[in-house]
């Protein structure tokens, strides 16, 4: 019998995979909002490096809802949006990426090339916005 029970299914394996963890919940400090807080697991702690901050990514923050963001190479539109709504607790509408060059400069007589980066463009379904820059 000892030999069929490792083919058996343990049923507090399933009962543990099937409870959820419970999620972490803060209180501003004037106790009005309950934010939920998230953290990153896996490769989505990888994915988002900073927000890419410009004129023109804060202008397309304000008119047409889109956040600019710099991220990792290997990243996919899927992922990038897993984890901006993860992060953010807002849901994305549409990523749009973008592979930016790296930039040849002049170091006497070499020339030597700056490592290029992957940017994405995140839209925010309407009345939902992200704060990038704590005031």
């Amino acid at each position: 019998m000892a030999i069929t029970d490792i083919f058996k299914k343990d049923d507090k394996k399933e009962a543990k995979d099937a409870a959820q963890k419970p999620e972490k919940k803060i209180a501003d400090k004037a106790g009005a909002e309950v934010k939920t807080v998230r953290k990153f697991s896996g490769r989505a702690g990888l994915i988002l490096e900073h927000a890419h901050v410009t004129e023109k990514a804060s202008d397309s923050a304000q008119k047409y809802n889109q956040y600019v963001f710099k991220v990792a190479k290997f990243a996919n539109k899927k992922e990038i949006a897993r984890a901006i709504e993860g992060y953010y607790q807002v849901e994305v509408a549409g990523v749009n990426t973008v592979n930016v060059p790296g930039k040849r400069k002049r170091r006497g007589r070499g020339i030597t090339v700056e490592p290029g980066y992957r940017k994405a463009v995140v839209t925010i379904k309407k009345g939902q916005s992200i704060e990038i820059l704590p005031q």
